[in-house]
Order: structure tokens, then sequence, then C-alpha cells
């Protein structure tokens, strides 16, 4: 028997599963059966695919690849009432799952410190910017997909899209599990995260997560407790004096008051709204400071933020205003240098353990005298080994071995980046043959597009021309000359692709990447910074403050409770 871990429809644990017996139609109905949702309209995914069976007879959940302790998630397709085709909720569930695997992807690339395939690294960093390595490779691999998911559900919170938003929080929140607790207790990301699941149960407004929520609003505060230290004085140590968690705690004692609600404890609602009404005050940005602020130069959402969390402060805010401009300002450099690295350590290749070349210990090497290219080479074939790289350089026959595999490596990438050119010049509609006599002739691109778009001459008036060329662009096109203008772009496009073309044996995987998945998780994590988390606007959270305020007074003069929604 095996038991299976279920997250976002419904979350819990499904024991004593026969993974030989069960099929997909049965798990489907239990998960529906305990969320109170149509059997039809769950979905499950599993290892970033939806899991499907058309099979007749079904296949059994062992023959689909489902193993004991698999982690599966649930998701809900929304039924033809609301409004949505069939077509629609599998792009959703397909979408869910390609963020879902673009991520595990994403992590398990930059977590080990493999060479990336894209020119940045995904780095882990503590609140004041410092790059911090979390517990083991599995532990750091997990926090890089907790972080980047957390990020994507934050953007889809944004953009008011709470069902998506949640369900990625929930994915979040399974790769954060994978962490050894120790290392999770650090952190606050994992009780923000609580947080943020509770406030899209809030604005959905569904109260069947009343209970759900309710225990994660406990876990969100003892570790928030924990990682900030009582009172917040670990954060305030940390933060030099300033209160960048106000609008956080705000947002929780908010949704502990409107759970104290629908549960009937009217005086716990009555306590928690009334500390986070407190705080909202607090929050409320005076119209002379954020004028003072922004007459210095700064956009008013930056001057917002620096007041809100420097307690209205105006000479803090500024200080701190300048303090994030100068770090923006240091990290984009950082990030321009780890990127300039990364070109460098793919010129060198890969380890045979697939690491990149340390390029600290290839500064030690070139500092002693040795050429650049020919350490980085010892480098790479010793898996980083200094010592070992020493003796392969100051060994002769080994030496000559290191050059002998530079050279070859060259005449490798040339070929390629040939052979690249003239496809992508076969593309452009002419003959395969006189792309390749016009490359082996040699020169620039230039001159080779040159010799192709040059026109015919005539092999009675050349002398020994002996065999007129055929024009292939005039046969394509009706006998149009072959000397119509390129578009514009040709040259630098082919350069480029030239400059950056890649030894596809070395980076195979990179054809296998979601890309586009890829690029918009990168940008979620590009665009945040340390103080990402903290930096809420709290019109919402005021609004619901009055609303639940008078709810608790009307509920606690009328002497009975009404359950709203």
């Amino acid at each position: 028997m095996a038991k299976l871990k279920i997250g976002g429809a419904w979350a819990g644990v499904v024991e004593a599963v026969d993974l030989d017996a069960w099929t997909l139609a049965a798990l489907r109905d239990h998960v529906a059966a305990q969320s109170d949702t149509p059997s039809h309209s769950i979905n499950l995914i599993c290892a970033g695919r939806i899991l499907k069976d058309d099979a007749v007879p079904p296949r059994t959940l062992s023959q689909l690849g489902i193993r004991n302790n698999a982690k599966i998630l649930a998701t809900r397709a929304a039924s033809p009432q609301q409004g949505h085709s069939l077509l629609a909720q599998e792009e959703r569930a397909n979408r869910l799952a390609r963020i879902r695997a673009a991520a595990t992807a994403m992590a398990d690339r930059h977590a080990d410190g493999a060479l990336p395939v894209e020119d940045f690294n995904i780095e882990v960093e503590d609140q004041s910017g410092q790059k911090v390595r979390l517990g083991s490779e599995t532990d750091q691999r997990a926090v890089m997909m907790g972080l980047m998911l957390h990020a994507k559900g934050k953007r889809l919170i944004r953009q008011r899209n709470y069902k998506d938003a949640l369900e990625v929080l929930t994915m979040g929140e399974e790769a954060f599990s994978l962490c050894d607790p120790k290392v999770i207790e650090l952190i606050d990301n994992v009780p923000i995260l609580q947080i943020d699941m509770v406030w899209c149960y809030f604005m959905i407004r569904d109260i069947r997560w009343l209970s759900d929520a309710g225990k994660r609003l406990e876990m969100a505060r003892a570790g928030i407790e924990r990682a900030h230290g009582k009172d917040s004085l670990r954060l305030r140590l940390l933060q030099g004096g300033r209160y960048p968690e106000l609008a956080l705690h705000l947002r929780l004692e908010l949704l502990e008051g409107v759970v104290a609600y629908h549960t009937g404890q009217l005086e716990k609602s009555r306590k928690a709204l009334g500390f986070a009404r407190a705080k909202f005050l607090q929050l409320q940005v005076p119209d002379e400071a954020l004028s003072l602020v922004m007459s210095m130069g700064f956009f008013e959402r930056d001057a917002k933020r620096a007041l809100r969390m420097n307690n209205q402060d105006v000479g803090s805010a500024i200080d701190f205003l300048v303090e994030e401009k100068a770090k923006k300002l240091q990290k984009k450099e950082e990030d321009i240098q780890r990127r300039n690295e990364i070109k460098e350590q793919k010129r060198y290749g890969m380890t045979p353990l697939k690491k990149a070349v340390d390029l600290e210990r290839l500064k030690e090497l070139v500092s002693i005298g040795f050429e650049k290219e020919l350490a980085a080479e010892a480098l790479r074939k010793n898996e980083n080994d200094t010592q070992k790289a020493l003796d392969d350089l100051t060994n002769p026959e080994t030496n000559s071995a290191l050059q002998a595999n530079i050279e070859s490596r060259k005449r490798k990438k040339q070929k390629q980046e040939k052979d690249s050119a003239i496809e992508e010049v076969v593309r452009m509609g002419f003959e395969r043959s006189r792309v390749v006599t016009a490359f082996e002739a040699g020169g620039t691109i230039e001159q080779v597009l040159e010799r192709l778009t040059a026109p015919e001459t005539d092999p009675t008036s050349a002398a020994g021309n002996t065999h007129p060329k055929e024009n292939s662009t005039a046969a394509l096109h009706g006998g149009a000359s072959s000397s119509a203008p390129l578009p514009d772009n040709v040259n630098s496009d082919i350069l480029d692709m030239m400059n950056e073309a890649e030894d596809p044996s070395t980076y195979s995987e990179s054809a296998e990447r979601d890309v586009e998945m890829e690029d918009e998780l990168s940008a979620d994590i590009a665009k945040s910074d340390a103080l990402a988390d903290y930096d809420i606007e709290v019109n919402v959270e005021g609004e619901a403050i009055s609303e639940y305020l008078a709810l608790v007074e009307s509920a606690g003069s009328g002497g009975k409770m009404v359950a709203s929604q």
C-alpha cells in the first residue's frame, strides 16, 4: 500500500492506496469527494504533467507512473455553468503545469553550481543583499523553486487572478516543504506565503476554506516571530530601526479578525481588527511629508513606500531611498559582471561533472604566470582541482595535451558556427552549393553575402570562367534579379547568430526548455527586491477593516451572529 500527498483544491494525504488496483478515475473521485467538487471538474497534475487516461481498460496508477509518496496537485476546472469551455479549462491546467515544470527545471540548473544555459544565475540573497547558501544542495534547490513560485504567485495576486495565484502558491508551499525544517525556520518567506494564500481565500470569498485559513494564520504568526524575533526586535536590528513589516502585520491581523468573526469569536475578532486599524492609520502617508520627499526628485510610489517603512519620518525616508538607489546601482553592476563571467565560462566549456570553470581558481593560476585559456582547460579537465591542474600545467606532456584540446575545441566551434551560418543563408533562398562555395572563399560575412547577391557575370566575357553559375534566386522568383537588395537586418542577424553559436552537444538540454515560461519566472524574480514582500498597498485592507468592524459591532449589539460570505 502506498500514500499520496495531495495539494491544491484539497490538501491532505490519501492513505492505503493500492497503486496496482486504483485507477486515475478512482483517485479523482476520492479527491472530488474530499473537496466537495464534481469529479469531472478535478484535474490532477503530477511531475509537471496533467494526468490523463483514455485507455480501455483503464490503466492503474502504477502503470501511469505514480509511485509511493508522489506529490499531486489537484486543480478545480471551471464548470460549464460558469461559461468556460473545456478548452479554456485545459489551457489553464496546462499553464499551471508549465509554471511548475519551468520552476523545477530552473531550480535544478541553478542550485548545483552547474554552468547555466542562460546568461544569468539565480542565487539566494538575504535582506542585506548578501549571497547565502541554505543547507544542502537539495535545500538550496527547494528554496529556489519555492521563491520562484512565490514570486509568480504574488504577480498573479497583483493581477487579481486569485484562483491561479492560489494554485501557484500551493506549488511553492510544496517546494518549501522539501527543505530541512531547520533551514526554513531561518527565513520568513514561508510564513509570508501562508499569509498570501489566506489573502487569496479572502479575495475569492469562499467560506469553505475557513478552517484551513485559521491553521495557516497560526503557522504564519509563529513563523514570523521565529524569523523576526519577539516584537520584531531582530528585524528592527537588521533594518536599522525601520518598520518594513507593518503592512504585513496589518494584513495578518485583518485576516485573523475575519476568521475569528466567521467562527463566532467576536471579542477576538474585535481585538485583531482593532490592532489592524491602528497599523492602517500609522501607514497613512501625510501629504506634506509626501510632498517633501517627492521634492527631492523621487517618484510618488517610491516616496510612499519609504515613508511607510520609516514611520513617516521624512529624513529617514530620504536616507532609505538614497541607500536603495545605491544598492540597485551596485546590483546592476554585479549583474553585468556576472553575465560577462558566465559568457567567459561558456567559452571554456564544462567539467566532466557538468560544472563551470571556477573563475577564482583561474585567477590564482593566472596570477602565478600561466596563460589564461590554458589554465582554464586544466581546471576544466580536473574538475576545478587546483593542485591537479598545476600538475598538468607543469608537466610538458600533459601541457601539450591541454593545448591540443583547446585547438580541437576551437576548430569544432568554428565548424559549427560556419555550418550554422550556411544553414541561415540557405534558408534565405540561396542554393546550398553556392552558399558553401561563397563561404569557402573566405572573408567576412558581408563579403560572403556580396558574392551571393552580385549580378551574374557573362561567362564569355570573363577569362577563365568556363562554368556559368546558376542564379537560384532568379529561379525561385521567375527570373527576378538576384541582386535585389536584402533586408537591412540580414547582416546583423547573421553576425549575431555566429557570435552566439554554442556547442549543441554541450548545451543540448536547452532545446527542451520552456523558454517563454522560464523568462516569465526570471522576470518576476528580477523585478523583486529584499523588501518586496513587505511592500503592500493597504487600501483594500482598510476597506475590509471598516467592513468587518461594522459586522462585529452589529453582531454584538444584535445578540446573535449571522454567517456571511
